[in-house]
């Protein structure tokens, strides 16, 4: 098995620029990559983590399972409750785009729980962050236009069963 190498700290800021590169060409796992060779050296990189949650969410579309596993666990490493409640929102609300992308039975009411779910994260994102800094709101907003546009996009209804009363 080949040994990775070491990149030097001096060549972090060129190759944070290349990993947006990457993901901005749609090539999120050398974006990945190359965020992975940046927190080697410098374990607690905000740039490097963000890039590295975008690029593993990027990869919704086509490996869900484990990019989402790796989304969450890079989430976990963001340091304030700003960035885990608003990254944490985009990571529920690009699950629910891949959901509703991928279709099938029972799609709408998933991703209706996922949108939720980032709205949630969203209002959270949005009370705790910095003055004036209003993306939280309009993810949110993204998120009930996407719910209000699509009548298929639903809550599952109440399905309680009856209890016998004796």
């Amino acid at each position: 098995m080949a040994k990775l190498k070491r990149l030097s700290e001096q060549a972090v800021p060129a190759a944070l620029e290349r990993a947006t590169h990457y993901r901005l060409l749609n090539e999120p796992m050398q974006s990945e990559s190359i965020c992975r060779d940046v927190l080697r050296i410098d374990p607690a990189n905000q740039e490097a983590l963000v890039t590295l949650l975008l690029a593993q969410t990027d990869q919704f579309d086509s490996r869900l399972a484990q990019a989402f596993a790796a989304a969450q666990k890079t989430l976990e490493r963001l340091p304030d409750s700003y960035q885990r409640d608003y990254y944490g929102g985009l990571i529920c609300e690009r699950r629910a785009n891949a959901q509703l992308e991928r279709g099938g039975p029972g799609s709408g009411p998933i991703a209706y729980d996922w949108l939720r779910r980032a709205m949630d994260h969203y209002e959270s994102a949005d009370e705790v962050g910095p003055e004036g800094n209003e993306e939280a709101l309009l993810r949110w907003n993204t998120c009930a236009r996407v719910i209000m546009r699509d009548r298929n996009i639903r809550p599952l209804p109440d399905e309680r069963v009856p209890t016998m009363l004796e």
